[in-house]
């Protein structure tokens, strides 16, 4: 049903819903910088329904032969062209006009972690950690204890130290650099996804590009966080791309997309292990292994050396809930409920997620998944589960599962047949499990 009528009606309505989203969101959300984004992500969604539906008209023309001239308006690539668009009017377009007020002197033009990320550059730059230790943190005023905490891996800094080498001009706003990074990560992603590269046919490729590049672009929940928060969105770019080249038989550097990934953030660790099950899976361990594991673990060296337990403050405690602060990641989801309203319910929620956990690592070391697409599904329901099941949990983390959920299509050889690149073996080819497949079932 998605590739009916060439993909126009589920296009009319994502960008309908968007529009929605968007218009109940700047009339009605708590946070200054979400109703901010609204109040011009609602036209730009609108201005995309519009084109979609002349795009639609379009099509019927064509196959009508009606107005043959009309071709080359409409396909995937105009649809790809539509999309591009309105990420730009929907997400980047706020962020500039966010950074640009801020950097005239707005303070409500940016979620808190966009401040948490300058803070860390700043602080790696000055004293060779982005952590401050738990003294330095109640030493705080109580009202600021909580930007205190820097809950990322290390590498996240990398994207505040521009505002601390050139002060605050928008173009330093963490942000910017959120977003420029995420453009030439999907770029190189969606060119792994040529049909030279991946020997599928071009028309089945190219819409189901199409479709994965809505999901973690023009969807609202992405473009309201890369606009308002953003410090998800490079890391959601690298964990795809990670999954892309291993798609193309591209293991090494899939272990570098993924390790970048993982330096930055610990939400990415899920991935690295699922695709570390396919990369030996597919003989290609030696060649993953390196850059998955070396990457996180080298950026630890210089806050380690510096201080240790900074480290484990902020990164480990303050997420499980034993900082000096509660995390405000709150979102009522079941895990959460469980720990506020069920006696012990911490630990039950735990628990249960470790279940989850024990049954997904039978799954894939029992059944281990042998092409990337299947790889990508078991991460969106890992994910999946985690977000609902953790006792701290936010609502735009869904982004995660979601765009995983959408881009495996995008991964998946012809008619769910898992032929192996040319550097693979026979065996590989006909040892792959019937379990594969059956994912798409769920």
């Amino acid at each position: 049903m998605d590739q009916a009528a060439g993909g126009y009606p589920a296009d009319l309505v994502l960008y309908a819903l968007s529009a929605a989203f968007a218009l109940v969101t700047a009339l009605t959300s708590t946070l200054v910088p979400h109703r901010a984004w609204g109040s011009i992500a609602v036209w730009s969604y609108a201005a995309a329904f519009l084109l979609a539906g002349l795009q639609f008209a379009g099509h019927l023309l064509v196959r009508r032969g009606t107005l043959p001239a009309l071709r080359r308006f409409v396909g995937n690539g105009a649809r790809a062209a539509v999309t591009g668009t309105v990420w730009a009017a929907a997400a980047l377009l706020p962020l500039v006009v966010q950074a640009i007020q801020r950097a005239d002197g707005r303070t409500d033009r940016a979620q808190e972690e966009v401040l948490v990320v300058e803070h860390m550059g700043e602080r790696l730059l000055n004293d060779g950690t982005p952590y401050l230790s738990r003294d330095a943190i109640a030493a705080l005023p109580a009202d600021e204890r909580l930007l205190g905490y820097s809950p990322y891996q290390p590498g996240m800094s990398i994207f505040g130290i521009p505002r601390a080498l050139f002060g605050d001009v928008w173009w330093t706003d963490a942000r910017v650099w959120f977003a420029l990074f995420t453009a030439l990560i999907l770029i190189a992603a969606v060119g792994l996804l040529h049909p030279r590269f991946t020997r599928r046919p071009s028309t089945a490729r190219s819409f189901a590009t199409v479709r994965a590049l809505q999901a973690v672009t023009v969807l609202p929940i992405c473009a309201l966080t890369l606009a308002t928060g953003g410090d998800d969105i490079p890391v959601l770019a690298f964990c795809l791309l990670a999954l892309t080249l291993a798609a193309t038989d591209r293991y090494g550097w899939a272990g570098v997309a993924i390790g970048a990934a993982a330096a930055c953030k610990l939400f990415a660790l899920p991935v690295v292990a699922v695709l570390a099950v396919l990369a030996m899976a597919v003989a290609r361990g030696g060649r993953f292994l390196p850059g998955a594991l070396g990457l996180p673990i080298l950026v630890l060296v210089p806050p380690f050396q510096v201080d240790q337990d900074g480290f484990l403050e902020n990164v480990i405690r303050f997420p499980l809930g034993h900082g000096l602060v509660t995390s405000p990641a709150q979102s009522p989801f079941p895990g959460y409920l469980l720990a506020q309203h069920v006696p012990n319910g911490r630990y039950l929620a735990l628990g249960l997620l470790l279940a989850v956990a024990a049954v997904i690592t039978v799954r894939i070391l029992w059944w281990p998944p042998r092409h990337a697409d299947s790889a990508s599904l078991i991460c969106g329901w890992g994910l999946l589960a985690a977000i609902l099941l953790m006792p701290t949990t936010r609502f735009g983390y869904l982004l995660y599962p979601l765009a995983f959920f959408v881009w495996a299509a995008a991964l998946r050889p012809p008619l769910g047949k898992h032929k192996p690149g040319p550097a693979l073996s026979n065996h590989t080819a006909t040892s792959r499990p019937l379990d594969d497949t059956a994912l798409y079932r769920l």
